[in-house]
């Protein structure tokens, strides 16, 4: 027979888990506004990466872009490895994802017998190569919510430098491409040393343009231009990506609580059933033995 003590206690259970549905819920719509604000950078920052590649690209066919220090083919002896990763938990299988693609990576280098430098965005990431003892040259925390043009910057110029004294001979830049709301897959890119290949088929800028400098400085300055595009563009598309898998991750936790939510009702109501039953036939059962006696 159900007590009040264990109404009491069902229904104590109940508030919980409707207070929690309320705060996941609170969290899948946050998330939701911020895919849209993502996304909207995301498609902001294209056209400024698309013009520099372009500008490059035509000035490339008229000038020699292979003796650009970021551009040096040696003999691949250590390498970095960027990963971005998020500074917040709740986000379901995000963080999982893009550091089994990380320690994929890290293993095909180890396994080719080359030393690995890495660099970490977001605290999940610096946690957990931390907890397994991985050393890591550099963190960078606070910036995986709503990454910069600075953020991208800053992390650009710590390889690029390394890059170009020669003390990294390639840089690997892990991250989760944004693909739909319901999509995102981690991938890896080649970040250093840049190939000549992603300059080849531009068009030849108009001879009657007089350039202030010349063509061979602007070269030379807008291949770092480029580099740090690449990494805002990893950035922004790891943002989106993690508010995405955030409010999956939410709608399931929402669905989940409404459901145990439902599941505690009814049985809350079938031992108040239980209860009701139990004193109607306590109070007929005395009145038949006051009539009987």
């Amino acid at each position: 027979m159900a007590g009040s003590g264990q109404i009491r206690q069902l229904k104590r259970r109940i508030r919980s888990v409707q207070s929690t549905q309320k705060i996941t819920r609170a969290m899948e719509m946050i998330a939701a506004a911020r895919i849209i604000k993502a996304q909207a950078r995301v498609r902001n920052a294209r056209p400024y990466a698309e013009q520099i590649h372009e500008v490059i690209k035509g000035l490339a066919v008229s000038n020699e872009v292979r003796q650009h220090p970021l551009l040096t083919q040696r003999e691949v002896e250590r390498v970095a490895i960027v990963v971005n990763t998020s500074d917040r938990g709740l986000a379901g299988a995000y963080n999982a994802n893009v550091l089994k693609v990380a320690e994929r990576t890290m293993r095909t280098e180890r396994e080719a017998g080359r030393s690995i430098d890495l660099y970490i965005v977001g605290k999940k990431g610096a946690g957990y190569f931390a907890y397994r003892g991985q050393r890591t040259e550099r963190v960078w925390t606070g910036i995986s919510d709503t990454p910069t043009v600075d953020n991208a910057n800053a992390i650009a110029d710590v390889l690029m430098d390394r890059f170009a004294k020669g003390e990294l001979d390639r840089v690997w830049l892990v991250y989760t491409d944004f693909k739909s709301s319901l999509t995102q897959a981690p991938v890896r890119m080649e970040l250093l040393p840049v190939k000549p290949v992603e300059f080849e088929g531009g068009q030849e800028m108009n001879p009657d343009f007089i350039y202030e400098p010349s063509q061979p400085f602007m070269l030379e300055r807008l291949i770092p231009r480029y580099v740090e595009a690449k990494v805002f563009h990893g950035l922004l598309e790891s943002s989106a990506s993690e508010h995405a898998a955030r409010q999956r991750a939410m709608k399931s936790a929402t669905d989940n609580a409404k459901e145990v939510a439902g599941s505690l009702s009814r049985v809350m109501n079938q031992a108040r059933q239980e209860q009701i039953t139990t004193e109607i036939s306590e109070i007929v059962g005395g009145a038949e033995a006051l009539q009987s006696g």
